[in-house]
């Protein structure tokens, strides 16, 4: 067994009574149930900052993935309080989600309000809502706010916030034209309440960096910047550099990465607007339609574009990747796309492919090093802002019983760009609150234990 926080990297029985772990030992341990791991990994459930899907059908890609808890922190989650209601008891690994801020916004601008009235009730159905959401929220994108918009909109984030929201969903990557001045009140309410920001900075580049650090720095808002890879592109080690030397400076500022050379968005959003080939350094044939697989044209472009949907952007390097996964204090984290079946294979397979291909294979980082990027790392960053995680990431008496437990020398990512999603290998079984869902590499039938994850703030 490994705990990153210990640095126990050891041969032990560990005992699991209800949902916590209960005890550590050299010596045999006897239970209702045991089972023989030999040869395998012990490891503390993987945690993913980053994913976007919102039902079980991506839950169980993730759960074949090592994961245990999935929280959707870069965009956040519309009426979070019902959508929290919405899933309890039904989860196969552990959720939760950000205030989001776009919708906030929205819902302050007094004549959006049908739209709102919608998107409850898609919230209710618990439909992937994030291609409705952009939707149906972007007329609202370009409108500058009235002082009582604005603030009603900060408002609107702490009647979030006390409805369980971990931290506040900033991605302004898709509302470019928001004003600076905006955008300092939302980092000035965060600093104020020490609420956790996850921000999708405004563009790909370093000055959108800066831009982000520099608002945490002014407010002190504590600050994660999410795929650093695809938002610093070839100046990757630099964005990594700024961050580092922020905790000189003593400001609270972290980071993830995803370890594919693609990205993956919806063509209609404004990372699409004119000059997008420029700022992302690719062309129509970088493009890939979620939908078909094809790769793009101008005039599919334009026709997909109108329509609307998703896309995959070929536009890393995989030196770039390397770096972000070796550098200190570094996250793991997915970006993981709703369910379809050709959606971007980081969904399905991104813990296993950094255990397969960069631990394994190219030694870029160690094993120990990596299973602290996925577990211990983002758990200690977000126990200030969400209290349970304080018992998630780690392997020891007392811990949430959340454990991943795989083969180090078979471990590996199945899906693909070419033929889709598929569920990884490698990954034997998987404990979420003490209760198995996935054994001998097969999901457990019929139990959904995961929990909610909430915000301090919640009443």
């Amino acid at each position: 067994m490994i705990d990153p926080e210990t640095k126990l990297d050891a041969i032990k029985n560990v005992g699991i009574k209800d949902n916590r772990i209960a005890q550590i030992s050299s010596d045999p341990l006897q239970g209702k149930e045991t089972i023989n791991i030999s040869g395998l990994v012990v490891a503390p459930g993987f945690i993913d900052l980053h994913v976007h899907g919102r039902s079980n059908v991506e839950q169980e890609y993730q759960l074949h993935d090592g994961v245990t808890t999935a929280l959707e922190l870069e965009w956040g989650i519309e009426h979070i309080g019902k959508w929290y209601q919405s899933r309890r008891s039904k989860a196969l690994i552990n959720y939760g989600a950000s205030v989001n801020w776009p919708f906030e916004r929205f819902k302050a601008i007094g004549k959006y309000k049908a739209g709102v009235d919608e998107l409850s009730e898609i919230t209710i159905k618990g439909e992937s809502a994030l291609q409705t959401l952009i939707k149906i929220i972007t007329p609202s994108f370009t409108e500058r706010l009235t002082q009582e918009e604005m603030d009603k909109t900060l408002l609107n984030i702490k009647t979030a916030l006390d409805e369980g929201a971990i931290g506040i969903g900033v991605p302004i990557g898709y509302l470019p034209k928001t004003e600076p001045g905006e955008m300092f009140r939302v980092y000035k309410l965060a600093g104020e309440l020490n609420a956790l920001v996850f921000s999708h900075v405004r563009d790909p580049n370093i000055i959108s960096i800066q831009e982000a650090i520099a608002a945490s720095a002014l407010t002190r808002a504590p600050l994660h910047i999410v795929h650093i890879n695809s938002m610093s592109l070839a100046q990757i080690q630099l964005a990594l550099d700024m961050v580092h030397s922020t905790k000189r400076e003593g400001l609270d500022i972290t980071t993830e990465l995803y370890p594919y050379t693609a990205a993956s968005t919806l063509l209609q959003s404004a990372m699409f607007t004119a000059g997008w080939q420029e700022r992302l350094g690719i062309t129509y044939g970088d493009l890939q339609w979620e939908a078909t697989g094809e790769r793009l044209t101008s005039e599919t472009f334009e026709t997909y574009r109108k329509s609307g949907g998703t896309v995959i952007m070929h536009m890393m390097k995989p030196e770039w990747i390397k770096a972000g996964i070796a550098a200190p204090g570094v996250m793991i984290a997915s970006d993981g796309m709703r369910y379809a079946k050709l959606a971007h294979p980081r969904t399905a397979g991104t813990f296993t492919r950094v255990l397969g291909k960069y631990v394994r294979e190219e030694k870029v980082i160690s094993l120990n090093d990596a299973i602290e990027k996925m577990t211990l790392l983002p758990a200690k960053r977000l126990e200030n802002i969400a209290p349970s995680m304080r018992f998630k990431g780690r392997v020891q008496v007392g811990a949430d019983a959340d454990i991943t437990i795989f083969n180090p020398n078979t471990v590996i990512d199945k899906a693909t760009f070419e033929k889709g999603l598929a569920f990884s290998g490698g990954v034997e079984y998987v404990l979420v609150n003490g209760v198995f869902v996935l054994k001998n590499g097969q999901t457990v039938a019929n139990v959904l234990p995961g929990q909610a994850v909430y915000g301090k703030f919640k009443k």
